[in-house]
C-alpha cells in the first residue's frame, strides 16, 4: 500500500478512535486498515498507537507523526483543488474595477478576447479613478497603476509597465520654446495630475550624475484624469508628464512631441490586485493570466512610444 493512503487510514483511525469505525468510514475492511497502520509502524520502526481491548491512544512519537500527517494531507488536498479549479472552465460574473483613461484606451480589446475565450463568463467593468475598496464594494479584482503601490493586505500581481514621458504639442513648442533640462520647467505651463502624489513636483533621474531630481512645477490645470490633461496638451495648454499609455498614439502620429528624453522618470507599474483568499478563484486567475499574456513584456503603448 502506498504511504499516502496509509497515512489517510492512520489519520482516520485516530479521528474515529477505532479501527472498525475508520474502516466503515473509508469503505474497506478492518484488516486493511490494521495492515496499513502496521506497515507504517514497520517502516518507521516505531509504535504509533497504544492498543488495548478497551481503548486506543497515540504514543508520544505517534502524536508527532499524526500532526505531520495532517499537514501533508492538507497540502495534498490544496494542490488537488488548485489543479482541479484551473482545469474547470470559469462561469458567472467577474466584477472588475479599473482606472478610466487607461481602460478606455487599452482594456476593451482584452476584455472582448477574454470573453470569447470564456463563453460562460460575463464581465462587469467599473471605471473609476478613485481607489476602490474591492472587498467592501464586492469586486473580484482591480487594476491599479502606480509608481509605488501602497502597502495593503491585497495580493498584487504585476501585469506590465509604462515609462514616464514628458511631451508637448508642436504649437506649444513654437510659442514657448523647448526646455533642455528639468529645471527649465519652472518657466513653463505644466499640466498636473493630482493622483500621483505631490502635484507640485516632477521626478527625474539625471543621466550624468545619476542623482534623483525633484523639480517644482506650476500650471493652471490640475486634475485626476489623464484624458483631460492629454486634451489640454493637444490644445497647446502646456506640458504633460505621465505614462506612455496616455500619449503614445499622439507621439506616434506627431500630435505630441517627446521632450527631455534623456531624463528618465520613474515608470508606472500596472497591477492586478485581489483579496488574499486561500484559493484564488478560477475566474480571477484566468483574467490575470489573460491580461499578462495580452499586454506582454512590451505593450503596444511602449512600442508606439519607442522614440521617447
Amino acid at each position: 500500500m502506498d504511504r499516502l493512503t496509509a497515512m489517510e487510514m492512520f489519520v482516520k483511525v485516530v479521528a474515529e478512535k477505532s479501527f472498525s469505525s475508520a474502516a466503515r468510514q473509508l469503505g474497506v475492511s478492518k484488516s486493511v486498515v490494521s495492515k496499513a497502520v502496521a506497515e507504517l509502524e514497520d517502516r518507521l520502526s516505531a509504535q504509533l498507537l497504544n492498543r488495548t481491548t478497551r481503548q486506543m491512544s497515540l504514543t508520544e512519537v505517534g502524536q508527532a507523526y499524526h500532526q505531520r500527517c495532517l499537514g501533508i494531507l492538507e497540502e495534498v488536498d490544496e494542490v488537488e483543488q488548485l489543479v482541479s479549479s484551473q482545469a474547470r472552465a470559469p462561469k458567472g460574473l467577474l466584477r472588475l474595477a479599473a482606472p478610466v483613461t487607461f481602460s478606455i484606451a487599452h482594456l476593451g480589446g482584452p476584455i472582448s478576447s477574454f470573453l470569447k475565450a470564456n463563453p460562460d463568463m460575463s464581465v462587469e467593468l467599473a471605471l473609476n479613478d478613485r481607489m476602490v475598496d474591492i472587498v467592501e464594494e464586492g469586486f473580484d479584482v482591480a487594476i491599479r497603476i502606480s509608481r509605488r503601490l501602497k502597502d495593503s493586505n491585497l495580493i498584487a500581481v504585476k501585469l506590465c509597465s509604462a515609462r514616464s514621458v514628458v511631451s508637448v504639442s508642436p504649437q506649444y513648442l513654437e510659442a514657448h520654446g523647448e526646455p533642455q533640462h528639468p529645471r527649465d520647467l519652472l518657466g513653463h505651463k505644466c499640466l498636473r495630475y493630482s493622483n500621483l502624489g505631490p502635484a507640485e513636483e516632477w521626478s527625474f533621474l539625471d543621466p550624468d550624475t545619476k542623482q534623483a531630481l525633484a523639480m517644482p512645477v506650476s500650471g493652471r490645470i490640475i486634475t485626476n484624469n489623464g484624458e483631460v490633461l492629454r486634451a489640454a496638451a493637444l490644445n497647446g495648454e502646456g506640458i504633460i508628464y505621465g505614462p506612455s499609455f496616455i500619449v503614445a498614439d499622439d507621439i506616434r502620429t506627431g500630435r505630441l512631441v517627446p521632450i527631455l528624453k534623456k531624463y528618465v522618470g520613474p515608470p508606472f507599474i500596472i497591477y492586478a490586485v485581489y483579496p488574499p483568499n486561500r484559493h484564488i478563484s478560477t475566474k480571477v486567475r484566468r483574467i490575470v493570466d489573460h491580461l499578462r499574456k495580452t499586454w506582454g513584456e512590451l505593450p503596444e503603448w511602449e512600442r508606439d512610444c519607442a522614440v521617447c
